[in-house]
């Protein structure tokens, strides 16, 4: 039988959280300027009709726009793996189905090659038009996203995607 006092055992436990808390990953964003543990970057807030989301996960960024418009970047770093722009895009497509790609293109950025493709499909039945674009830097893959409903939605949309990817840099 466990004779500690119920309030040590608090303490313990309070004490525990708090120290996985602590070590939990920390990101800021402030004047354009993106940081966490493992990377960190310059990317403009794509305007003011948008309004940044959080809770994405790791390293990233995500805003929501004009309509049913989402942006997003987000960063992986593991200088093991190096994996062809393309296949990395392809992840990007995984529960999409009815592709139909409008463009393809690789685009000079920060200093390296992007790959950027335009296209329309579908997730779970509803249709999306998307702009996806790949970056391998550094060891880090930073992947951007504009995912709207087709038409108007995605064309409003689309000026912040572009000053977002527009002002990219790794720091």
């Amino acid at each position: 039988m466990d004779r500690t006092p119920p309030r040590t055992t608090a303490l313990r436990l309070a004490s525990a959280l708090v120290f996985l808390l602590g070590c939990g990953a920390k990101t800021s964003y402030e004047g354009g300027l993106y940081r966490d543990a493992t990377t960190s970057f310059y990317v403009d807030a794509p305007g003011a009709e948008y309004e940044r989301v959080d809770g994405i996960g790791a390293s990233g960024l995500s805003w929501a726009g004009p309509g049913d418009a989402m942006l997003q970047v987000k960063a992986r770093c593991d200088r093991s793996l190096d994996i062809p722009l393309r296949a990395l895009l392809g992840h990007l497509l995984i529960g999409f189905t009815e592709q139909e790609t409008i463009r393809e293109e690789l685009l000079p950025m920060d200093g390296r090659e992007a790959l950027e493709r335009h296209l329309l499909a579908k997730i779970d039945g509803v249709p999306r038009e998307l702009v996806l674009r790949v970056l391998k830097k550094d060891g880090c893959v930073y992947d951007f996203a504009l995912v709207a409903s087709p038409g108007e939605n995605f064309t409003r949309a689309l000026p912040g995607y572009t000053r977002m990817v527009e002002s990219f840099e790794t720091r």
